[in-house]
């Protein structure tokens, strides 16, 4: 089970790094700005679009440290959980599958939620 878990945490931590990265701080997505743009204002978008892409990067490297595993899936639920709520009421026109993002969304909050408390094998308590 070891090797399946290792092998989806290095799936989740590539959407990350993929949206992070490559949408968001290279800008290969605008948008991903645009979104940024309509929810948080104009002025500020294109720094605040490459932070959370750096954000992003962070998560995927946490996920790949293992540190504290638990609160990690449980933070990567709550923020897409809110991204994408936010998302589906105040740009649906600017996602990729409109209001249908948010079954994606919800699959991939499964997914996570499945690798870290079905399939991540934990420690045996051992008492005498």
């Amino acid at each position: 089970m070891k090797k399946i878990h290792n092998l989806l945490n290095y799936c989740i931590a590539g959407v990350w790094i993929i949206n992070g990265l490559f949408c968001k701080m290279l800008n290969l997505v605008p948008r991903h700005e645009e979104i940024v743009a309509r929810i948080l204002g104009n002025n500020y978008s294109g720094i605040l679009t490459v932070l959370i892409g750096l954000s992003e990067i962070v998560m995927a490297l946490w996920i790949l440290t293992g540190f504290k595993s638990g609160l990690n899936a449980i933070i990567q639920i709550t923020v897409i959980t809110a991204m994408n709520i936010l998302e589906f009421i105040l740009v649906p026109d600017l996602l990729l599958w409109g209001h249908f993002n948010s079954v994606f969304a919800f699959l991939f909050v499964l997914f996570i939620y499945f690798n870290e408390f079905y399939v991540n094998p934990k420690p045996q308590n051992h008492h005498a």
